[in-house]
């Protein structure tokens, strides 16, 4: 008997996320010592106290 191989047909999302996790990887790589994994980028637009207060000094 025959084993037939199933091909999952990969999806849009699916190809992103994987450049996307393939890309980072790369960079991590790339990089001397530690870096995050877990960075998040700030958004300017949410109030910001120790932000605020900075720029009020100046």
């Amino acid at each position: 008997m025959k084993i037939k191989k199933v091909k999952r047909k990969l999806s849009i999302d699916d190809y992103i996320k994987a450049v996307k996790k393939a890309d980072r990887e790369d960079e991590l790589s790339k990089s001397a010592g530690w870096k995050r994994k877990t960075n998040v980028h700030k958004n300017k637009k949410i109030y910001d106290r120790k932000r605020d207060k900075k720029n009020l000094n100046e």
